[in-house]
């Protein structure tokens, strides 16, 4: 199972950014996706998630900026960034928690940088 994430770069604040996450490989189904983010010094922490039911959770420094969605047809999650702060610079690592082979098993994607600068 692979996790290839796309879409981050350098926005001045204020702006916007999509981020998109596929799965792909040999899994019955996903459970939840998410993102996680990272910044220099800190701890990984949960950005967004979304559930098989598309219900969705934020963390409270995101809420009302970010929005989560899925495509289940695609297993792409993604993650589109409105209002960004310098705060919100990190690594954004997409997260897949899928069923395979009768067992649930969690994966990550490889990051990708997002630096909110001016």
């Amino acid at each position: 199972v692979q996790l290839q994430a796309s879409g981050g770069g350098l926005v001045q604040p204020g702006g916007s950014l999509s981020l998109s996450c596929a799965a792909s490989g040999s899994f019955f189904s996903i459970n939840a996706m998410g993102w996680y983010r990272q910044a220099p010094g800190k701890q990984r922490e949960l950005v967004a998630y979304i559930t098989s039911g598309v219900s969705t959770n934020y963390a409270d420094s995101v809420k009302g900026r970010f929005t989560i969605s899925r495509d289940n047809a695609k297993n792409t999650v993604y993650l589109q960034m409105n209002s960004l702060k310098p705060e919100d610079t990190a690594v954004y690592y997409c997260n897949a928690d899928l069923w395979r082979r009768g067992r649930r098993e969690n994966y990550w994607g490889q990051g990708t940088l997002v630096t909110v600068s001016s």
